[in-house]
């Protein structure tokens, strides 16, 4: 029992493996039982043991790819930050380090999405669950009174969500050969400039220290 239950597991991760090839190298079209089933090496009938149909192994294929790139784990890492402002940094981080891995399977769903029925449903689960994580963010800044004031909930979810687009990624790791690692670091840098601002004791201490400094100036040149 435990010899087939292994054997059924390698099976799946066969056939997802090939649905992965097919998809990157030819787009999701290329996808079908028939094509998964030759590319993987075994029969059709194989296919439909592991997969109803083909909308559960399209599915099935981008949740194998969200589980490589450890989706999961990287965003515990963003709940997990003890403040709001530390979870920017750490999704900055989760971005540069899952999303970019996302780019070749993302584009090639973001591409067929209108016309692909499996593709477009999928697509539509995966971009509600971005912006699901991007509101809890905007939430979170917002509940620490650290939420920039130029900015709504409802105005930086959106931001945060455009900022995850695969357009932006591609141009930066893909065109300019950003590594992950400054464009984590860069990335950082853009969200907490936008859309963090300093807590409010902090915000009083900078505005005692300016007058200070203004009336300091003040006094030195009179005595000059």
């Amino acid at each position: 029992m435990a010899e087939h239950n292994a054997r059924s597991r390698r099976t799946r991760q066969a056939l997802l493996a090939a649905a992965r090839t097919l998809v990157e190298r030819d787009g999701v079209a290329a996808v079908t039982m028939a094509s998964v089933a030759e590319h993987a090496g075994v029969t059709r009938r194989a296919v439909y043991l592991h997969f109803a149909t083909r909308t559960e192994l399209v599915t099935a294929l981008y949740e194998s790819v969200i589980e490589s790139a450890e989706l999961a784990a990287s965003l515990t890492s963003v709940w997990q930050a003890p403040d709001a402002a530390t979870a920017v940094d750490e999704w900055a981080q989760h971005v540069a380090r899952c999303h970019t891995e996302l780019i070749p399977v993302g584009r090639a769903f973001q591409r067929v999405r209108g016309t692909d029925p499996d593709a477009g449903d999928y697509w539509d689960v995966v971009m509600r669950q971005w912006r699901k994580s991007c509101r809890r963010l905007a939430e979170w800044l917002a509940a620490e009174a650290r939420l920039a004031p130029a900015w709504t909930v409802e105005t930086a979810t959106d931001m945060l969500w455009a900022l995850m687009s695969f357009d932006v990624l591609e141009a930066l790791v893909v065109d300019r050969r950003w590594s992950r690692k400054k464009l984590a670091r860069r990335l950082s840098v853009l969200l907490r400039s936008t859309f963090v601002t300093e807590p409010e004791p902090a915000k009083k201490a900078s505005k005692r220290q300016r007058r200070s400094s203004r009336e300091g100036g003040d006094h030195h040149g009179e005595e000059g």
